[in-house]
């Protein structure tokens, strides 16, 4: 028959632990002698400043690798996206559509474009985006010589958009029958609109539904154009004063006072076609005026 363990007090188990925590007859430390615990932590020194070193290093060289200006991958974005304000997206379709008799109706759009136009403001480009460009040609920087190590921006003033700039007519036309609205080109990094030709970008406004609606569509800038010196960007951190260039376009709205419209960036190397993406190279929209 088994004979059962003595039972140990609580004053022998705290004797056995400091014995175990140092132990005078063989001069150990937790079992094991000041040498060889010497031995352990010069051991665990070295093993993680070796595994700290690689990590740096791995770091070092992937960040000496990396452009810190611009994404090393960007296949995904080979044309750009356009998109239109007053931006009042719905889940399928945008639709502008206001009250010319309802001054909260058209208020409402007006208020929208101001809010965009914002950083357009001529005071606020005159201050930030003062470098003289040549019109017509592409901006070509190979050297951070603007201020604090970045790269020029062209000024695009809110007033070059005549009288869609809100400046002439605060309500942008939404208090009678000729709205403004305004079609921006998404920013894609050392983009060229075109490589064999000096021709601009150009923003082309057709009627797909509603053609005795609209009597007149009128671009400003001039010819809707989108100059050659807003091209190529260089990425926020390259260009942080960099504004789009915009094309306003205003309708002349008659008869039932509302249409189906396509507003198209008009470039060879700017498709528009594509069935999974369509804001890619173009925007379309419904414009209603009520009564």
């Amino acid at each position: 028959m088994a004979t059962l363990k003595e039972k140990r007090t609580c004053g022998q188990r705290c004797e056995d632990f400091g014995r175990f925590v140092w132990n005078s007859d063989n001069g150990t430390f937790m079992g094991r002698t000041p040498e060889k615990w010497v031995y352990i932590s010069l051991y665990y020194v070295a093993f993680y400043v070796v595994m700290t070193a690689l990590f740096s290093l791995a770091i070092y060289v992937l960040m000496y690798t990396l452009n810190p200006y611009a994404p090393d991958y960007q296949d995904r974005l080979k044309s750009p996206g356009v998109m239109v304000w007053p931006d009042t997206y719905g889940e399928e379709v945008i639709e502008i559509t206001y009250n010319t008799s309802n001054k909260a109706s058209w208020m409402k759009m007006s208020n929208i474009l101001h809010k965009f136009l914002g950083p357009y403001n001529d005071t606020k480009q005159s201050e930030c985006n003062y470098y003289n460009c040549t019109k017509g040609k592409y901006f070509i920087q190979k050297t951070f010589s603007a201020p604090h190590h970045t790269k020029w921006a062209c000024p695009f003033k809110q007033s070059m958009l005549g009288p869609c700039s809100g400046l002439e007519d605060p309500t942008f036309g939404y208090n009678c029958t000729m709205p403004c609205v305004v079609i921006k080109m998404n920013r894609i990094i050392d983009f060229l609109p075109s490589n064999s030709t000096n021709l601009p970008p150009y923003v082309n406004c057709t009627i797909l539904e509603g053609h005795d609606n609209v009597a007149k569509i009128e671009y400003f800038p001039d010819n809707g154009i989108m100059d050659l010196s807003y091209f190529p960007y260089y990425g926020i951190l390259a260009q942080p004063t960099y504004v789009n260039p915009l094309v306003a376009v205003r309708f002349s709205l008659v008869g039932e006072r509302q249409a189906k419209i396509q507003c198209r960036v008009v470039s060879k190397k700017i498709s528009y076609e594509n069935f999974h993406d369509p804001y890619e190279g173009k925007v379309i929209f419904y414009l209603k005026a009520l009564k």
